[in-house]
C-alpha cells in the first residue's frame, strides 16, 4: 500500500501577518501593508527584500517581551519590531513541507 498518513490539503495555505507565524515555520511574502502613520515602511520593507513570493522565516523573539524579532527573508537576516513585521502578510507553507515529508 502506498497511502500517505495524511492526504495533502486541498485548502489554500492560511494567510497571516509575519509576527504571527511560529519560529522556523516557512512562509512566503504575499504583500506589505504599511500603517497610515508610517506609509514609508512599505517602501523600506520592499528595499530590504520583503517582496511578494520571497521566502521568509521567523528565527527568534527577544526575551522578555518578544520584541524585536529576528527574521530571515531570502538569504538576509534582519531585526524587525513587531509593528513592522505586522505589516508583512505571509502565506504559511507548512502544509507543503508536510506533504513532501522533509523539513530542513
Amino acid at each position: 500500500m502506498n497511502h500517505p498518513a495524511t492526504p495533502p490539503s486541498t485548502q489554500p495555505a492560511a494567510l497571516c501577518d509575519l509576527h504571527e507565524i511560529a519560529l522556523k515555520e516557512p512562509a512566503t511574502v504575499v504583500g506589505v501593508r504599511a500603517p497610515s502613520h508610517a506609509p514609508e515602511w512599505s517602501g523600506w520593507l520592499a528595499e530590504i527584500g520583503f517582496l511578494p513570493g520571497e521566502r521568509v522565516q521567523l528565527l527568534g523573539r527577544a526575551v522578555p517581551g518578544g520584541d524585536p524579532l529576528v527574521v530571515r527573508v531570502g538569504d538576509s537576516t534582519f531585526a524587525l519590531r513587531v509593528a513592522e513585521a505586522a505589516c508583512v502578510q505571509v502565506r504559511r507553507v507548512a502544509s507543503a513541507v508536510a506533504a513532501s515529508g522533509s523539513v530542513r
